[in-house]
Parts: structure tokens; sequence; C-alpha cells
């Protein structure tokens, strides 16, 4: 951005004048190679701050045709970086996220992992979400799920979107909000 002509505040709201000012528009990749620089930059910067020894890579990643930026967290003992059920993974994730966006002032999608914690996650959802609907057709009974963040419960209703003879439904407010598992009409 660049200040073309300074504005005056004026008198009593009269002989005022706005400033001019000629704004440039970052490149769309442009954007994303200096995002993934400072995820990666704020991420190597953050981990040694929490006592962890770990390397961050960047990964190529894209979700419904649009990319992201993704970084893989590794080295040994890096349990205390997933949390319980991926809570803390998801809150650094968060952090990385706010920082990079409040920077660059852009929204820059980010996904951190944790030795392929996410990717583990994601194949276990889906084998219970299956096997759950199994149980749902032949009982007949709907099944209540764990309460799960929104990605989570996004894996399971895409598992089961074309399973023949179930619905899925979220239902509950807030950290409660859960998935159910109907028997289809």
């Amino acid at each position: 951005m660049v200040v073309l002509k300074e504005g005056k505040t004026g008198f009593l709201g009269f002989g005022g004048e706005e400033a001019t000012v000629r704004v440039f528009r970052r490149q769309p990749e442009e954007l994303r190679q200096e995002a993934v620089t400072l995820a990666k930059e704020i991420l190597e910067e953050l981990l040694p701050l929490m006592q962890v020894s770990a390397s961050v890579e960047v990964k190529e990643l894209s979700e419904e045709g649009r990319a992201i930026i993704s970084l893989e967290i590794n080295g040994e003992d890096l349990g205390i970086l997933i949390g319980r059920r991926g809570q803390t993974l998801y809150s650094l994730q968060y952090l990385v996220y706010l920082m990079v966006g409040h920077r660059l002032k852009a929204h820059v999608p980010i996904t951190i992992d944790v030795a392929g914690y996410r990717e583990r996650r994601e194949e276990a959802l889906k084998n219970l979400a299956w096997r759950i609907a199994e149980r749902v057709m032949d009982t007949g009974q709907p099944v209540p799920l764990e309460p799960m963040p929104p990605n989570e419960r996004r894996i399971i209703h895409l598992a089961l979107r074309d399973y023949p003879g179930v619905i899925t439904q979220s239902i509950g407010e807030g950290d409660d909000r859960k998935v159910t598992i109907h028997k289809g009409g």
C-alpha cells in the first residue's frame, strides 16, 4: 500500500479531506508461498517453547479442489502435541492459523499433523462409522456416537454418505455435538 495523499480531519466536520492510497493485491500463489514460509517458521518457534524437539516438514495437500497448507511434525515422543483425542493438536493448528492470518491479513487454511495422527484417526473414524452402520442395519436402533469436533463429525458423515440404508444427523450444541446414525427409510 502506498499513500498518495494524506487526509485531513478538518474542523467540526468541515474542510476534511479523505486520504488517497494505492493498494496492490497479492497474487494467490505469492500469498500461499509467503503463508507456507511463515507458518513453518511460527511452528518451528513454538515447538522449542513447548519443550518439544521435532522437525517440521511442508506437505502438499488439496481439499475439495482448493490448496491448503499442510505441515507435518516428526520426532520422538510427540504424544504431548496430540493430546486427548487430538485437542492439543487442534489448538496448536488454530493458534498457528490465527498468527499467520493476523500477520498476512488474509484467511489461509492450515493443517498440522503429528507423525501421521490425522490419517490414522480418519481411518479409525471411517471404520467406526461402518461398524456402527452395520449394527444400526441389524438392530434398526439409532446409535449416537461420542461428542466430537466438527472435522471429525464431517468424516463420519462423508464415510456414510453413500452407505445404503443409513442416514447421519448431527445433534447437540457446542462441545456436546455428536453424530447419530439412523436406519434410513
